[in-house]
């Protein structure tokens, strides 16, 4: 009876392996799983086992785990009690792994239907092994209401605590973007970890991802965090490259992530990788997008290659093509960078013009509609009550033009006070404007200081964003221009010290942080121009300021480093670290090939029209 039901269960999951067959794993993968997550502790198993999978389908890879190790011909024929837990979000899919259970003898109330990301259904359980394919690329908009307020996490599940680059521990966001949410399964795996202070072999988890989950996402982003979190607490052991069209319904590559938080000695502080891509043997006939395999020969080296921990060199064949494993051992901080920003001063060219005001009249953010509204009504819009009156007619406005307006911004759009005071400031730039005059000038400073006398002047007060509303507008950057001065500062000798020890650097060397001494003994710092910033990513175990003196300074002298900027990211590239060069074919050989294709052309030419083709051309008369 148990025979035929897993018949059936295979059927219907080759029937429904949609979403890149999440819920049907090739039974040869979870082999493999299931090798490299009991293998290691084979003589260590505990007497009582708990497994779980947080996306389980129809059960597989909780049943082949318990197969696995309670098979009396297998390696392990363990005695002990095994408990299955699982969640599923499909009720059919979810019956069926019900059905199986009692089948097999497992208790079905572990069994749990519903979204393992919105509903933390085994909050209070820890388990010794998970193992999972979890849905990659699928989106997870629909439950972002459960696990996020805003901008704030509230689920405790996907929140991580993490260093910034001076040390300070902060609790950071552990969410991936909401187009995929594949490693939210893996958090959740991990928040369902056993301390080793409760079990000596802690808890293993192995998980299907495709590429995404190594690289995407930046600094501070919160794939990177997630990363970051994982390889910064040493549980990373090791990531498994698969072939290609190995899955039913997707042709992507995949890897095996493998975690424990009980790393033996010698794993501890490092991670493996390996690149399986070309371990597999075709099959006679495609299923869907699967059209190879893993033979039992291939999970064994796989699984001794993870064993051994220690690097293997890629094989080349005689034609210079790469076969066989590949396997690499890498320090943690191998994975991790800073991101730092370079700025660049800004230089700025000022000059008053009633054209150049303008725009004042108009938010920026909603410059088109107020503009027509102003063109269409005059200094109507500025009448109590009016823009209400308009209300529908503006919102058509908006429809037909395309424009989008959410609640917040309409509000303001209908605010006649807001409008007012746009107006107001308009005035007060103009009355500045005949003070200053209309030359330009490429000193900005001279120019701003100018400005606030005007202001003072007529006792004018203006706060810091109408003031920069007005400067902005007249002002633009020019590389020929006088740098702009954002402060200067009269430093003590303890506080130049102080300084130098925050930002890890010599008193002389403070020019490349952003502060430049006078010759009066003050320092000056300048605005920096979003225009001209930059981005630069530094390895962790290279130095910032080492790789701004040797890769930018030598190309923007006037660049500084900004330090208070700067974020940790992790990220994992397979083809970084596996690629390897083909040399090309010489000019020659590729000449030979192409002349004896010309020679063996002409002879099928030859054959079809039944003459002698001549092998040279008669010159031109």
């Amino acid at each position: 009876m148990g025979y035929v039901f897993e018949e059936l269960i295979r059927k219907f999951n080759e029937e429904n392996n949609e979403e890149a067959g999440e819920h049907f794993t090739p039974r040869e993968v979870i082999h493999l799983m299931t090798h490299l997550l009991f293998d290691p502790i084979k003589d260590r198993l505990p007497r009582i086992l708990t497994i779980y999978d947080p996306a389980c389908g129809s059960g597989g890879m909780l049943t082949e785990a318990q197969n696995y190790i309670t098979d009396a011909d297998g390696p392990f024929h363990a005695h002990g009690d095994v408990y299955l837990y699982g969640k599923e979000i499909n009720d059919e899919t979810y019956a069926i792994c019900k059905s199986d259970m009692m089948i097999k003898g497992n208790n079905p109330e572990n069994i749990r239907v519903g979204s393992t990301l919105s509903t933390d259904e085994f909050s209070a359980n820890r388990f010794d092994f998970m193992l999972s394919n979890p849905p990659y690329g699928k989106s997870w908009n629909s439950e972002v209401k459960y696990i996020k307020d805003g901008k704030d996490v509230i689920d405790p599940r996907f929140q991580v605590k993490l260093a910034d680059y001076w040390g300070n521990v902060e609790t950071m966001d552990a969410t991936p973007r909401s187009s995929d949410g594949q490693l939210l399964f893996l958090m959740e795996m991990i928040s369902k970890m056993k301390p080793t202070s409760a079990s000596p072999l802690g808890s293993r988890i192995a998980s299907v991802h495709n590429g995404s989950s190594l690289f995407t996402g930046d600094a501070g982003s919160g794939e990177s965090n997630i990363r970051r979190f994982i390889i910064e607490n040493d549980m990373l052991d090791t990531i498994i490259q698969l072939p290609n069209n190995l899955f039913y319904n997707t042709g992507i590559t995949t890897y095996i992530w493998l975690l424990s938080n009980a790393k033996p000695e010698a794993r501890r502080g490092r991670v493996q990788l390996i690149d399986a891509n070309l371990m597999f043997r075709k099959l006679r006939k495609n299923l869907g997008d699967k059209n190879c395999e893993f033979s039992d020969e291939h999970i064994q080296q796989i699984t001794e290659a993870f064993l051994n921990f220690a690097p293997v060199e890629r094989q080349i064949d005689a034609a210079g093509d790469p076969q066989g494993i590949a396997v690499q051992v890498f320090d943690n901080a191998d994975f991790g960078y800073h991101k730092v920003t370079i700025e660049r001063p800004d230089r700025r060219r000022a000059g008053f013009s009633a054209e150049r005001l303008a725009p004042l009249r108009f938010d920026k953010s909603l410059r088109e509609p107020m503009e027509w509204l102003y063109d269409e009504h005059g200094d109507q819009v500025y009448q109590s009550g009016f823009l209400k009156e308009q209300a529908k007619q503006i919102t058509a406005w908006c429809e037909e033009a395309g424009l989008t307006l959410n609640a917040k911004a309409k509000a303001k759009l209908l605010d006649t006070s807001y409008w007012v005071k746009l107006r107001d400031l308009l005035d007060t730039a103009t009355q500045i404007m005949g003070d200053v005059g209309f030359e330009e000038t490429d000193d900005f400073n001279a120019f701003r200081k100018a400005v606030h006398a005007a202001l003072k002047a007529r006792k004018i007060q203006l706060g810091v964003t109408e003031k920069n509303a007005i400067l902005n507008a007249v002002s633009w950057y020019d590389e020929t221009a006088q740098k702009v001065i954002a402060k200067k500062h009269k430093l003590t000798g303890a506080e130049v010290e102080a300084l130098t020890t925050h930002l890890g650097c010599a008193a002389e060397d403070l020019a490349d942080f952003g502060w430049y001494r006078q010759r009066d003994g003050s320092y000056l710092t300048y605005e920096s121009t979003a225009e001209l910033r930059d981005a630069e990513s530094v390895a962790l175990k290279d130095d910032i300021h080492r790789y701004f003196l040797a890769e930018v300074k030598p190309h923007v002298e006037e660049a500084w480093i900004n330090l208070d900027s700067v974020k940790i990211g992790y990220e994992i590239s397979f083809n970084k670290y596996f690629y390897r060069h083909k040399p090309l074919r010489s000019l020659e050989e590729v000449t030979q090939e192409i002349l004896a294709l010309e020679e063996k052309a002409d002879g099928l030419i030859a054959d079809i029209l039944g003459v002698e083709l001549a092998t040279t051309l008669e010159p031109a008369e």
